[in-house]
This record gives structure tokens, sequence and C-alpha cells, in this order.
């Protein structure tokens, strides 16, 4: 079984930074395995949809339009880590932010569905 905890949400004005981390089980970062993780984000009133993902291995993320160039996805896999760095903030980034790992598809077209999830972080924008 995958763990996945988040933390870093807060508040946050707009035009202002928030950095999320997600901890994560040793055996997503194993150059072995074929993990994808990714972070999603769930605003209110909308479906949890797919913001960034990429392999730890090879460390290319990819991005949802709304979030390309201000967001940016990394890992440290020396300390299990995912992080999503989030710049240029603005209201509608508001919402809670899950880290999954095992992703059913990662690519330019779409970021889906995931087979672990973390419990979330709230992240609210105000303007």
């Amino acid at each position: 079984e995958v763990q996945l905890m988040e933390s870093g949400g807060g508040v946050a004005q707009a035009g202002g930074s928030l950095r999320l981390s997600c901890v994560a089980s040793a055996v997503v970062f194993d150059d072995r395995e074929d993990y994808i993780v990714g972070w999603f984000r769930q605003s209110p009133g909308k479906e949890r949809a797919g913001i960034a993902c990429m392999s730890p291995v090879d460390g290319v993320a990819l991005y949802r339009n709304s979030v390309k160039g201000r967001f940016t996805m990394s890992s440290d896999n020396a300390k299990n880590i995912v992080y999503l760095q989030m710049n240029d903030l603005k209201p509608e980034d508001t919402g809670i932010y899950y880290c999954a790992a095992r992703l059913d598809y990662c690519s330019s077209y779409g970021i889906t569905g995931a087979k672990f999830w973390g419990q979330g972080t709230q992240v609210t924008v105000s303007s």
C-alpha cells in the first residue's frame, strides 16, 4: 500500500506563492517501478482535476494549461518528497489539493485518475 501525505496548504493573497509537499512511500521513487505521481485539485463546486504529473525517475513534468508557467512540480527522491511550487496564485486556484500516485493517464492531453491518494490539503487564495 502506497502512503501519501500532503502539507503546505494555507491562505495566500492573489499574486503570492505557496509550496505544497507530499511525502510518499519509498516505492514511488524506485527506478525499477513505473510510478507516475501527480497533483490534483478540487475547486469549490467542481470535480477533482489533474493539474500536474511527472515520473520521479526522469523528473519531466506536465501541466494543465491553467497552471502552466505558474506551477512547478518536482521531487527530492532522496527524501521521498514530491513538491508543487505555486507562484502568481489566483483566486481560482482555491481548492483542496491532492497528491496521487500510480496515475491512469499523464500526458499533454490530460491528467486523469490514480490508484493511491493523499488526504488533501486546503489552499485558499484571496483577491
